[in-house]
């Protein structure tokens, strides 16, 4: 089992310093898509390989980091049952879902990428509109994409099982949405038992308590 985690963490690496490269591609968008719009408004002048170029780098983002979103735990659930359910449960949601969903679905999207990104690359496909940029290099940021989604599915899988039966600390984090659920139950006033809400004091009122005069204004 050592060797596998071994294996794990070398993963892990390898996605976070790919997510972390991929991020300023955010701030690379936000340069383009502005300098794009002042560059057009200001002087009449625009080009398709600009408006290609966000679009480009907007997939760089999404497929290059989706690795790095499932490991940092990221990925949306369904909280009101991930929330409701113990700790083991949703690991064994965890494990049959990478085994049966998320395994499967990456190994049939490289099957079927591979070749349409090999053909694209081997006739040199360009975009079809003027001006417009060579189409490759984005259909193999789909390949590249979901092939650091295998390996970092494979990873979490070891993990699960080294967790669940090995007695492995637990390392992986809490997502945002379950962290900032928990956080609220941590910081929520007692109940009494039951679960009722805890007695309000009423707001004061002006009205004669047991026959005592009024408020006199």
């Amino acid at each position: 089992m050592s060797a596998l985690m071994a294996f794990s963490r070398g993963i892990d690496r390898v996605t976070t310093f790919v997510g972390r490269g991929v991020s300023w591609l955010v701030l690379l968008v936000v340069l383009v898509s502005a300098g794009n719009a002042i560059i057009r408004k200001a002087f009449d002048i625009s080009s398709n390989a600009w408006l290609e170029l966000q679009w480009y780098l907007f997939g760089a983002i999404f497929m290059l980091a989706a690795a790095w979103t499932l490991l940092k735990n990221e990925h949306i659930r369904v909280d009101i049952v991930s929330n409701a359910v113990s700790k083991r449960t949703r690991d064994w949601i965890d494990l049959l879902g990478h085994i049966f969903m998320l395994l499967p679905f990456t190994i049939l999207m490289l099957w079927l990428l591979y070749p349409y990104v090999l053909q694209s690359f081997m006739r040199g496909e360009t975009s079809p509109n003027a001006g417009g940029l060579i189409l490759w290099p984005a259909k193999s940021l789909l390949l590249a994409g979901f092939a650091l989604l295998f390996l970092q599915a494979i990873s979490e899988l070891i993990k699960r099982v080294g967790v669940m039966f090995f007695g492995i600390e637990d390392t992986t984090p809490m997502g945002s949405a379950h962290a900032e659920v928990t956080e609220m139950v941590a910081l929520a006033p007692d109940r009494p038992e039951g679960g009722a809400e805890p007695p309000v004091n009423p707001p004061p009122s002006n009205q004669p308590r047991d026959g005592g005069p009024g408020v006199i204004r």
